[in-house]
């Protein structure tokens, strides 16, 4: 038998925040494992998923009691980042509104921009983003 080969920090990270039962037997093995071996990676995974469903469900409901849970795990400076700015996290975890339409054409401009850095003036810049849309 071969000697077995680590996963990647992202591979594990990738597991441990799906649901078991949708890893395969090696994978759920692993994680297992891990759990008896560094436990706080695990609480550190329910606390990543809780906030995941957070968003996924638009909802900011026990957010107080998992933003607590998060800063008594692994994900502590996480958790501060998003208590500096908790009332824009409550908004986007509660408000319909999204900038994800803006965020795809800003994202395009800036492409443009870079393809034609130091090559044009802002006419020609101008005309290209123009004729993009």
């Amino acid at each position: 038998a071969g000697r077995w080969q680590a996963p990647s920090s992202r591979r594990c990270a990738r597991w441990l925040t799906t649901a078991p039962e949708k890893l395969d037997a090696d994978e759920r093995t692993f994680i297992d494992h891990l759990g008896q071996t560094a436990p706080g990676l695990i609480q550190a995974a329910v606390v990543a998923n809780a906030f995941t469903k957070m968003v996924r469900d638009h909802h900011d409901t026990g957010f107080e009691a998992w933003l607590e849970a998060a800063r008594a795990s692994e994900l502590r400076s996480f958790a501060d980042g998003i208590d500096r700015d908790a009332a824009a996290v409550r908004a986007a975890l509660t408000e319909p509104w999204s900038t994800s339409p803006v965020e795809g054409h800003i994202n395009r401009v800036k492409t443009i921009k870079r393809q034609m850095y130091g090559r044009a003036n802002y006419d020609l810049l101008r005309q290209r983003v123009l004729a993009a849309a």
